[in-house]
């Protein structure tokens, strides 16, 4: 048994217009000014920043900015959202040879309403979101569970990723992993830059 988990948002599929505009609704909602797409997306994947305190100025999220987040983007975020260019004809390929699984810090009903929205749920034996786990990522309980769920054993697994708390939460649960730059963030190093690239390391992996 192999396996192959994938982070969702700038992995998988492209939904950074929706995430920067549900953000920028509930920074609105606050009395905060907006932000430009780039600076939000590049600092959501900062593993280094307290996310609720630089977007909200709160220490912890709080129950009005959840509620305003999910509200707006349960409407908004099938809007633009697409898949990357290659990435649905990859996990057909690798869905023959592999168990496919989702590990993301967004919420799970979310993943599987934009997942099935984009045809490509069906692949899938897990799906984890934040609200499958205590701990989101960088933790590494996220991947603990899906190991766990398919009872797969760590040198049979790898994480793909395009943010840093992807490749800290594949080593915290010592693992390996694949840093892709196609997504929501912009690596200087350690992270290749295509599709065909990715399905050469999967393979590499598993000889």
């Amino acid at each position: 048994m192999r396996l192959i988990m994938f982070d969702m948002d700038g992995t998988l599929i492209d939904s950074g217009t929706s995430i920067t505009n549900t953000i920028n609704y509930v920074r609105e909602n606050l009395g905060f000014e907006k932000m430009e797409k780039t600076f939000v997306l590049e600092k959501l994947n900062d593993p280094n920043i307290n996310a609720a305190k630089f977007f909200y100025g709160t220490e912890n999220f709080t129950e009005q900015q959840k509620v305003l987040f999910e509200d707006y983007y349960h409407k908004h975020c099938l809007k633009d959202l697409e898949i990357y260019e290659g990435m649905e004809k990859l996990i057909d390929d690798l869905n023959g040879d592999f168990t496919l699984a989702v590990a993301t810090n967004a919420s799970s009903i979310f993943a599987r309403k934009m997942l099935g929205h984009l045809e490509i749920e069906k692949y899938f034996k897990s799906i984890l979101g934040y609200d499958s786990v205590k701990n989101p990522k960088p933790h590494p309980e996220m991947v603990y569970k899906i190991l766990d769920n398919h009872n797969i054993q760590k040198q049979n697994a790898q994480m793909i990723g395009d943010s840093h708390k992807d490749i800290m939460a594949a080593n915290n649960a010592g693992i390996d992993s694949v840093l892709v730059n196609w997504g929501f963030s912009n690596h200087d190093k350690d992270a290749i830059e295509n599709i065909e690239e990715l399905e050469k390391r999967i393979y590499e992996k598993f000889k």
